[in-house]
This record gives structure tokens, C-alpha cells and sequence, in this order.
């Protein structure tokens, strides 16, 4: 028996679906296309004009496609992000925490030289207090790092004030580098940005009399989710308890 159409008793319609590849493909190439004019000259340059002549269409496929303008820069910036993750090398679970976000930052910063203008977008276009999706992933990235870090017993200071010192040195020695032609950028810059804010977070080897108690107490609060022997409220109070410590 040939299967049917539930809605008509007909064989099955296969229009819906090459329209849906067809859909799918013009999607991908006008992102594609609006990624290449990013790259080389920034937002101005991804008009809605420009990026249909480009791409070979109409203006109205891309509001179809996209909503509008911001709707377009979204999706290639959810591109770009996504390009760059899936050529991440994977750093080893057993590394040095440190250095973990050693090389985080490395790479990071590598991305941001060679996309200033996607990272423009993603940190500096954002709607306010809004942040992109692909910065709550690249932030969602950095707390694991910094995690890590409390849970040996490294981090001077509390979790959230760690993240924010880190991402806020990463975007300052990325814009300050970008601001600036190549040929006199000064390598030394990332490096000295990235050992002062890392001794500004951590306790190094040898932990003083003053930051034992703050480190012990955030070692403890990244362990909390693992204590299953207490009770979430257990947990809570105890959470309370350790935050008063580390502030």
C-alpha cells in the first residue's frame, strides 16, 4: 500500500520540503554573504541593499528570512561564533585551571584580532543589558574556567567579581589592540593584561594568612552542587553562609 496524505488521501506532497531546502539554503548563503561584508567593512556595509545584490536576491526575501536588519546581524553573528567553536581545539579536563584560561584567552583574543568587527557586535552593538547569545556563551565558557579555579583553591576573590575582571580585561586589550594599526600593535600588552588581572584573581602557589579563609570558602561554594549528602535547603543556607565569606 503507497502511503497517503492524511489531509488529502493522496500521495504525500514533497513541495513543503524542497521549499523548506530551498528556504534553508538561500538562508545560509545570504548569511554567508552579509558575514563577508561584516568582515570588510563593518556594520555600516551589511545594508539590506547591499547584502540582497550580493547574494543574488530581493530585498523582501531577506525581511522574510530575517525580520529586519538586526534580525540579519544576529544571525551572522551566530554564524561567525559558531565557525570559530567548531575550530576550538579541546584543552585537556586535566590541565592547570590557570591555564585553561590561559589558553581560553589566547584564542579568544586570536578570534577578536582577526573579527573585530564581529566582536564589535557582539559585545559593544548589543542591545544594553541585553547581551548576544554568543556572549552568554563565551561567558557561560568563562565561568566553568573560573570555577575551576575556587574549586582548587586558587581564587582570591568571589566567583562573580572574577568573570566580570576577566571579560573585562579580554575586551579591553582586544579594542585597545584593534584601535590601532597592526604594524604597531605591542604583543606585550595581552600578556601584561592577562598576568595582572590572574594575580589580581588568584593566590598564585602560596596563599597568604589573609585570603585563606576567602579561598577555602569559594573551594567549597564551586563544590556545593556535588554535597548531595545535604538538602537543597542545606545547601542554600550553606551557600549564604560561604558568599558572606568571600564579599
Amino acid at each position: 500500500m503507497k502511503d497517503t496524505d492524511p489531509a488529502g488521501g493522496g500521495p504525500p506532497d514533497e513541495t513543503w520540503t524542497d521549499a523548506g531546502s530551498t528556504r534553508d539554503r538561500m538562508r545560509s548563503q545570504i548569511v554567508e554573504v552579509a558575514a563577508g561584508l561584516l568582515a570588510r567593512g563593518g556594520r555600516e556595509a551589511v545594508s539590506t541593499r547591499a547584502v540582497a545584490a550580493a547574494a543574488g536576491t530581493q530585498g523582501p526575501t531577506i525581511y522574510r528570512l530575517f525580520g529586519d536588519k538586526d534580525g540579519l546581524l544576529a544571525a551572522v553573528l551566530e554564524y561567525g561564533v559558531a565557525k570559530y567553536l567548531s575550530d576550538r581545539p579541546v584543552v585537556e579536563s586535566g590541565a592547570d585551571p590557570v591555564a585553561r584560561l590561559r589558553a581560553d584567552w589566547d584564542r579568544d583574543l586570536g578570534f577578536g584580532l582577526a573579527n573585530p568587527a564581529l566582536f564589535r557586535l557582539m559585545y559593544v552593538e548589543a542591545v544594553p543589558g541585553r547581551p548576544s547569545a554568543a556572549a552568554e556563551a563565551a561567558l557561560s565558557t568563562l565561568r566553568t574556567r573560573i570555577r575551576g579555579i575556587a574549586a582548587a583553591g586558587r581564587l582570591r576573590v568571589d566567583e562573580e567579581l572574577a568573570i566580570a575582571m576577566v571579560q573585562a580585561a579580554g575586551c579591553g586589550a582586544i579594542f585597545a589592540l584593534v584601535a590601532v594599526p597592526e604594524e604597531r600593535r605591542d604583543p606585550r600588552l595581552a600578556e601584561a593584561m592577562f598576568d595582572a588581572v590572574v594575580a589580581a584573581i588568584t593566590t598564585g602557589e602560596v596563599e597568604t594568612r589573609n585570603t585563606r579563609p576567602t579561598t577555602a570558602a569559594n573551594a567549597l561554594r564551586a563544590q556545593l552542587p556535588d554535597l548531595e549528602m545535604l538538602t537543597d535547603g542545606e545547601r542554600q543556607l550553606l551557600d549564604e553562609w560561604l558568599v558572606r565569606i568571600t564579599h
